[in-house]
């Protein structure tokens, strides 16, 4: 299978995982990306069978209206029922690297707010240490240079990703030569810096289960505790 084969087959298994829990009256989160983009246009068969859908970014909330999904906005939702999203790393903790698409601040806030985390990808995101994917960090613009020089000094080298600006109006830094050992030790510790607004770790609060596509189809993986 090619990967976007892998992706199609991923999104279309996130559909199926999360039919059995859809209501008429619940509201699921949704994220952003080429893997969450297959399965939001899986979800729209589904759509009379739910109230709508939270999105990640503006792009994949135009995404689902085209397809006739009611978005919402997250302050009007208290809770959400799970939350679809794909991910650039995958560690055996489902401990992710997110923020391939600038999207990793509103994607951390939908995390926060649903109830489960169901994360999708195809086997080339799978590893054993996280750090070969470089490190989304969203930053305000003043404090780019600062942050970057900060980062340098915990063993990084900051990249500013040219030309992107976020829904929130930031800027990216994409830190190479981190090798994560321990993730949530640099979640915390990178979010200590003046001017982040987060990074694109998922560490403190991971992924609830995987759907992983590969050759053999797609697999099921749990965290290791």
């Amino acid at each position: 299978m090619t990967q976007d084969e892998l992706k199609q087959a991923v999104g279309q298994a996130a559909v199926d995982y999360i039919a059995p829990k859809l209501r008429p009256d619940r509201i699921i989160g949704v994220g952003t990306g080429s893997t969450a983009n297959c399965f939001i246009d899986a979800l729209a068969r589904l759509k009379d069978d739910f109230a709508g859908a939270v999105a990640s970014s503006d792009a994949s909330a135009e995404r689902l209206q085209k397809l006739g999904i009611k978005v919402f906005d997250l302050n009007e939702v208290s809770e959400l029922e799970v939350y679809v999203d794909g991910a650039d790393e995958s560690n055996e903790y489902l401990e992710l690297i997110k923020g391939g698409g600038a999207a990793l601040t509103r994607e951390k806030i939908v995390r926060a707010v649903s109830k489960e985390f169901v994360c999708i990808a195809d086997e080339s995101k799978w590893v054993d240490v996280l750090g070969r994917f470089p490190l989304p960090v969203e930053v305000i613009p003043m404090a780019r240079s600062y942050v970057a020089r900060e980062l340098v000094k915990m063993g990084g080298s900051p990249v500013y990703r040219e030309g992107v600006v976020t829904d929130n109006g930031c800027v990216i830094l994409d830190v190479y030569d981190f090798k994560m050992v321990d993730p949530r030790k640099y979640e915390t510790e990178i979010n200590q810096i003046a001017g982040v607004v987060t990074n694109g770790l998922f560490a403190q609060r991971g992924a609830d289960v995987l759907l992983l596509g590969g050759k053999d189809g797609v697999k099921t993986i749990y965290p290791k505790y």
